[in-house]
Parts: structure tokens; C-alpha cells; sequence
């Protein structure tokens, strides 16, 4: 029997951790802990989908192994309100049935999400106090401030009669945060000296050397730079970075500008932070139809869509599609944020068509516009020396990160770092961690309201049609399986010929000389038939035009009287002609 259908998984005498999302790559954290018959999770984010996923926004892990254990999920606890971190608890919540716990500024963000997909009144969401504590069966779990691109990221010290284990979630060090608190060192300094037995922990910036700089910087050099600008100014940055958008709100009001929110994403964060404490000062923010009424060296707009989204508000305006704004010669746009691996091509698209709109573009490459949210090197070496665990775990990273930071971890004395991936069971106690088996791990798309596998019939088909196109083939055939009338052939997406008809009436002969050549027997079958018209028409296409398109067969059969009467008018019809 295979570990992983164990009655009695885990054991009172072992402690596990389980990456379902978030283990060799970047995105979709799914975490388990596991002692003595109870399960606990951190984070329940998600990815974007990108060009090999047509049609699909969203991509989120598999919960299928915790899922079959849910009587002994105890509870969802949440390090902090990044969409890679919650974007998927609404989506999941009903396959996990499980409270879920959260400090305030994360909640409310999660509580947005659970109404949008009316769940608020079925789910039992806990707001928990920055550094409170949970107790959840054999594992109690304190939260530590740290400092992030968010506002209110934490650690997690998860203590179990086992050991104390230090998940990290996402951080870096900043020593002048514009919004929040600094790092509680002191908390992880007492950490390290209670004893930890393992930290699992962000690997995200591992090749960068030094530090990754402080917010305050940004705003410092945001304010010299707005102050020089004489048109339009509009800044875009992950609608998330609350610290990011007070500081272009302070660059506003010291410049004498009105700041104007755009995007949906960014309206909503703002709530957020309102209706927990934070952005009380900020003066009075405009509507996006209300800028039109002023100079444009009176504007600063503060737009989503940094990674250049199609749906997204920076993407709409350049391409002038946006039904409020448009920039020109002039104006300047500034890129305040850093260009995610995968995300080069909609940025450029965006940036050019801006650029070619004689716009002025500012970016990270070129000006100190934009700091990481995660530790470099140097921040890493700190939380070591404060934390001092026996292993080190690297998660949130590719599998080049996560071998990168082992390496780091063991030349700073950590004497343990093993490498998983998601779906491996890491044994963290007792002995040395050892990976002792592999449960199911994978990928759910929403491909419009229904979550699906990654590799789900239509998903596939879909990509298909996005690379090859498609070939819609009807023929109608008597009851002995002989053409009745000329073969029915539509092509969508397709690479078009100069002359249109060739592809079309090509693949319609092939058709009829495939059916003519089929035996007695083999007419008889609507499969032999299907084979044979597809096999025809792939042939001619790929000679053609070099695509294999994805072919959908109709075949119709008639009665013999019908078949006639078909005949006749097909000829009837090539008559007039």
C-alpha cells in the first residue's frame, strides 16, 4: 500500500510539510503541515495563465490530496494578501469546508473575494491580531511582522511538540518602510534562541547580491522626478503596494496634482486599507471621468495594468481604447514596478504603443523608480543569523532558486537544505528530513466559471485551435455509405491563400475521393468514415498552408429515398450552374 493512503497519516511521532504550489516555481503557494492525524494549511494562492492556456485567466494548485483528507484540515491560516497567496480561497474554499485565519488588512481582502462568489455567509473567517497567536490541535501558530510589498505580511512560527518550524511567506528587510512596521527582529531573535528546527522561506531574489533597497528611497525619487514633469503624469505599479500608492498620493498633493485611481483592482486595495486603519490623510481622490476637467499639468493618475495586462487599465489606454483617457506628446508614463519573468512581450507591446504615441517612458532600467518585495542575499544571510534553524527549506522559487538557496544556506552553517518540489512529503522530525514519499500535485484552470484540470479535454482542444485552427467537415452519406451530395467544408483560423476557395474546394475533393475508396464494409461504419474525411483534410491542409488543424466531422446518413432526392438536387444544382 502506498504511504500516502495511510489510515493513520501523519503520525503522532512524525512532523510533515507538503508543497502542493509554490515548490519549483514562482506563484500558487499551497502549504501543509502535518502532526499526529491533523493537518494544518498556509496560503491558497494562484498564478496567470499565460499563451499556452487560450481562453484561461487563472491557474491554481490541485487541493486533491487534502481535499480526501478535509475531516482533518484544521484550519487555513494566511501569511499575507498577495493574489499568489489567497487568489484562490473563494475558488477552493468549497472543496475544503475549513476556517480560515487571517490578520485584518488580509481578510478584508479575502472577504471581497468570498462575496464576489456569495460564500461570506458559509465561510468562518477569523481575524487575528498582528502578532497573535492561533491554536490549532498540536500546532500553535504565531504571526511575526515582517516587511513586504503589501501591507501586514508575516511569518509564521509554527510550534508543535515536535519542534518549532519558521514559514516565512514573503518578506524582505526594510529598515524604512513608508507604511506599517519594520521587521520585528526581535521576535525572530527569540526564535532562534528557543530553537527552530527547520525554516521554509522565500527564494524568490536568491541571485541578487546586496540588499533590495527600501521604500523610502522610492519616494524620495519619485518626488525629484514628478517635480520636473509639465504634462500628464501617470504611474503604474502592482495595485497591491498600499506603501507604493500613499507615496504617489504624497508626489501628488507636493506637486499640486490631483490623483486619479484607475483600474478596479486598485479601487478595491484602496477600500481595503481604508476600512482597516490605513490611508486615513490621504486628500480627496478623484473619479477617472472627473480628470478630463483639468489642465494636464494638474493630473497624476495612478493606473493598474504594469504588466501589461490586455484587460488591463494601462493597456486600454495606450492601445485608445479607454473611454476616459489618452496620453500623448508631452506626457510622461512611469513603469514603477519590475517586469515579471514571463511578461516581457505585453510590456513591450504596451511601452511601444505608448512610445510611438510620442509619450515619454520611465522605468526601472532607466531611473530608481521601483524596489523588490523580496529578500536579496545579504537579507537572507540576516534572517538566518537571527533565526538559526537546523534546516532550511526553500520554497517560492523555480527549481534554479530553490538549489541557489541551499547552497547559500549551508555556506551560512545550516546543516540541512533539502530540495523539494511541490508534491514531495519532506519529514522534518524526527531524525534528519527525509523525503519519504509523493502525493498528487498539479494544476486547476477556471476556464469560465468551471475549474477544471490543467489538461482538460477542452483546454487542450482550445490551445489547438489557438496554434492550428480548425476545419468543420460535414458530409452526408446514404445507407450504404456513399456521398449523397458534395462535401460541407468551413475553415476558421486558418493562414489564408490568395485565392480563398483552393483550401476549401482542395480539402472537399479529398473528401471525395477518401469516402470513394472505402470498402463496402468500411462505409457501413460512421468511425471508418470520421477516419478517413479527417485524415483527407489534415493531408490537404498541412500541404497547403503547413497547420495540422483540428478537425470536427458531422456525418449525416440517409435513407435510401432521401439519398435520391439529395442526389437530384446536388445535381440539379451543378446543372444550373
Amino acid at each position: 500500500m502506498s504511504r500516502n493512503r495511510r489510515s493513520d497519516w501523519p503520525g503522532a511521532d512524525e512532523l510533515l510539510f507538503v508543497p502542493l504550489g509554490g515548490a519549483g516555481e514562482i506563484g500558487m503557494n499551497l502549504n501543509l503541515y502535518g502532526h499526529d492525524g491533523a493537518w494544518v494549511m498556509l496560503d491558497l494562492g494562484v498564478s496567470f495563465a499565460d499563451e499556452h492556456l487560450p481562453g484561461i485567466d487563472l491557474v491554481m494548485p490541485d487541493p486533491a490530496f487534502i481535499v480526501e483528507r478535509r475531516k482533518d484540515l484544521l484550519g487555513l491560516v494566511l501569511t499575507h494578501a498577495h493574489e499568489d497567496h489567497i487568489g484562490a480561497v473563494a475558488h477552493l474554499w468549497p472543496q475544503l469546508q475549513c476556517p480560515i485565519y487571517a490578520t485584518p488588512f488580509t481578510a478584508a481582502l479575502v472577504r471581497r473575494k468570498l462575496d464576489e462568489l456569495e460564500l461570506t455567509d458559509k465561510v468562518e473567517l477569523h481575524v487575528v491580531p498582528l502578532g497573535g497567536t492561533i491554536k490549532l490541535g498540536p500546532f500553535e501558530m504565531t504571526y511575526i511582522t515582517l516587511t513586504h510589498s503589501i501591507l501586514e505580511p508575516n511569518a509564521v512560527a509554527i510550534r508543535t511538540p515536535l519542534g518549532l518550524v519558521m514559514h516565512t511567506g514573503d518578506w524582505k528587510i526594510d529598515p524604512t518602510p513608508t507604511l506599517g512596521d519594520v521587521t520585528d527582529i526581535a521576535a525572530l531573535t527569540r526564535a532562534g534562541d528557543e530553537g527552530v528546527l527547520a525554516m521554509v522561506c522565500d527564494s524568490t531574489n536568491v541571485f541578487s547580491p546586496g540588499r533590495s533597497g527600501s521604500e523610502a528611497g522610492v519616494r524620495t525619487s519619485l518626488m525629484e522626478l514628478v517635480g520636473k514633469m509639465r504634462g500628464r503624469v501617470a504611474i503604474t505599479t502592482f495595485a497591491s503596494n498600499v506603501s507604493r500608492l500613499a507615496t504617489i498620493a504624497e508626489v501628488a498633493e507636493a506637486h499640486d496634482r490631483h490623483l486619479v485611481l484607475v483600474g478596479r483592482s486598485m479601487r478595491r486595495i484602496v477600500s481595503a486599507a481604508r476600512e482597516t486603519g490605513y490611508l486615513q490623510g490621504l486628500a480627496r481622490i478623484l473619479n477617472e471621468d472627473e480628470a478630463g476637467w483639468l489642465p494636464p499639468e494638474k493630473v497624476l493618475y495612478l493606473v493598474t495594468g504594469s504588466q501589461g495586462e490586455p484587460r488591463g487599465a494601462m493597456a486600454r489606454i495606450a492601445s485608445g481604447n479607454h473611454p476616459h483617457i489618452s496620453f500623448g506628446r508631452g506626457d510622461t508614463v512611469v513603469f514603477s514596478s519590475k517586469m515579471i519573468p514571463g511578461n516581457e512581450r505585453p510590456i513591450a507591446a504596451v511601452q511601444n504603443q505608448l512610445a510611438a504615441a510620442g509619450v515619454d517612458l520611465i522605468t526601472e532600467k532607466s531611473h530608481f523608480v521601483h524596489v523588490s518585495g523580496h529578500p536579496n542575499r545579504d537579507e537572507l544571510a540576516d534572517m538566518y543569523r537571527w533565526v538559526r534553524p537546523h534546516i532550511s527549506v526553500p520554497v517560492h522559487g523555480e527549481a534554479r532558486h530553490l538549489a541557489e538557496h541551499a547552497r547559500l544556506a549551508r555556506s551560512l552553517g545550516i546543516a540541512e537544505a533539502p530540495v523539494i518540489t511541490n508534491g514531495d512529503v519532506l519529514r522534518l522530525a524526527p531524525g534528519r528530513p527525509e523525503i519519504v514519499d509523493r502525493v498528487k500535485s498539479g494544476r486547476l484552470v477556471l476556464d469560465g466559471t468551471r475549474l477544471v484540470p490543467e489538461d482538460d479535454r477542452g483546454v487542450v482542444e482550445r490551445r489547438k485551435l489557438a496554434f492550428n485552427g480548425q476545419l468543420s467537415l460535414a458530409v452526408v452519406v446514404d445507407d450504404s455509405g456513399r456521398l449523397a451530395v458534395p462535401p460541407r467544408v468551413t475553415a476558421a483560423g486558418m493562414p489564408v491563400l490568395e485565392d480563398e476557395k483552393i483550401l476549401v474546394e482542395s480539402i472537399a475533393e479529398a473528401i471525395e475521393v477518401a469516402v470513394g475508396k472505402l470498402d463496402g464494409r468500411s462505409r457501413a461504419k460512421d468511425d471508418a468514415i470520421d477516419e478517413a474525411v479527417r485524415r483527407a483534410a489534415r493531408r490537404v491542409a498541412s500541404s497547403l498552408t503547413g497547420k495540422k488543424p483540428v478537425c470536427h466531422v458531422h456525418i449525416m446518413r440517409l435513407p435510401v429515398a432521401g439519398a435520391r432526392l439529395a442526389l437530384s438536387g446536388a445535381r440539379k444544382k451543378g446543372e444550373e450552374a
